[in-house]
């Protein structure tokens, strides 16, 4: 028996499904597709201006950067030169102070040279060499056989000590020979401790030895020359010698001159006779710190004790 032949629809309940679901999906993905929302004006325009801010720091940051380097650069160029300046400073004032030194010793040169002269203006010289001496070199009486140095030795002193050494050598000079001399600072420290309450004999080679200690002594002061003028009143002084105390000094640190005066007369006065024991003389410096209180104290006290007072210029 043959079988009816099946017609063949196309549009069928199987393919209308299909399509339906097609065309659902399609529905579907239109629904859930969201599109992107255009920016607005307002904020297209923040992120420009923040633009160009971003850009404009980085460009005053790179000015900055260079700036700061030219800074630098002109820094080091400024500490160079200062460098420079102060070493030319201190030549400067190291040659400045060797200009100094050397006038003060030009100076102090001149003044023993006057001395000298006038010591041999005054001496004579006998067929055996000896030299005679002069009662009187430049002012100051020279006729002493026992000659005593009484220096203050304070910091103000060693400042100018190239020149109070050449003073101190040229009054020795002066006395061409004495039978014994001393040396002592202002508190009545002595100069060489092993002659403490003796006289230093005087020989070439004596005077050669002291004024090479002298070069190199530093002692304690207080700038006032009593106690070193008591010290060699008590130990030296004597009736029966001839005595002359020098006494260097460019200040009086002490209170009162009439306690000095006072002191001094009772012990430089010969109590049987009433006669003086020694000739006190003063040599005045000019240095950073003098005042006019020693030329004050001293011209009195050589006055009063037969010595003259010699104020030396700077």
């Amino acid at each position: 028996m043959k079988r009816p032949k099946r017609s063949f629809e196309i549009f069928n309940i199987s393919f209308l499904d299909v399509v339906s679901c097609g065309f659902g999906a399609v529905v579907l993905l239109v629904l859930l597709y969201k599109p992107p929302e255009a920016a607005a004006p307002s904020e297209q325009e923040d992120s420009q201006a923040l633009l160009r801010k971003v850009i404009a720091a980085e460009t005053k940051i790179t000015e900055l950067t260079q700036q700061l380097e030219a800074e630098k650069k002109r820094l080091d160029q400024e500490q160079a030169l200062r460098a420079e300046l102060t070493e030319q400073v201190e030549q400067s004032d190291q040659t400045s102070e060797q200009s100094a030194d050397k006038k003060q010793k030009l100076e102090s040169d001149i003044v023993g040279l006057e001395l000298v002269q006038s010591s041999l203006k005054r001496a004579s010289i006998s067929q055996n060499t000896a030299v005679k001496r002069d009662e009187e070199v430049g002012g100051i009486p020279v006729d002493s056989d026992y000659v005593i140095f009484i220096v203050d030795t304070s910091g103000s002193m060693k400042d100018i000590w190239s020149r109070v050494m050449a003073e101190f050598i040229k009054v020795l000079d002066i006395h061409p020979k004495v039978k014994g001399f001393q040396v002592l600072n202002d508190n009545g420290t002595h100069l060489i401790s092993g002659y403490a309450g003796k006289w230093i004999p005087d020989t070439p080679q004596r005077r050669k030895r002291i004024s090479g200690v002298f070069k190199n002594w530093n002692s304690a002061s207080n700038s006032s020359p009593v106690e070193g003028l008591t010290v060699a009143l008590r130990k030296y002084a004597n009736p029966n010698i001839s005595l002359s105390i020098y006494v260097f000094g460019d200040d009086y640190t002490g209170s009162s001159y009439d306690s000095v005066i006072q002191t001094l007369r009772g012990l430089n006065t010969n109590k049987r006779t009433g006669k003086r024991l020694a000739k006190i003389h003063g040599i005045g410096f000019s240095s950073r710190y003098s005042t006019n209180r020693f030329p004050i104290l001293m011209r009195e006290v050589a006055k009063r004790n037969g010595g003259t007072f010699l104020a030396l210029p700077r």
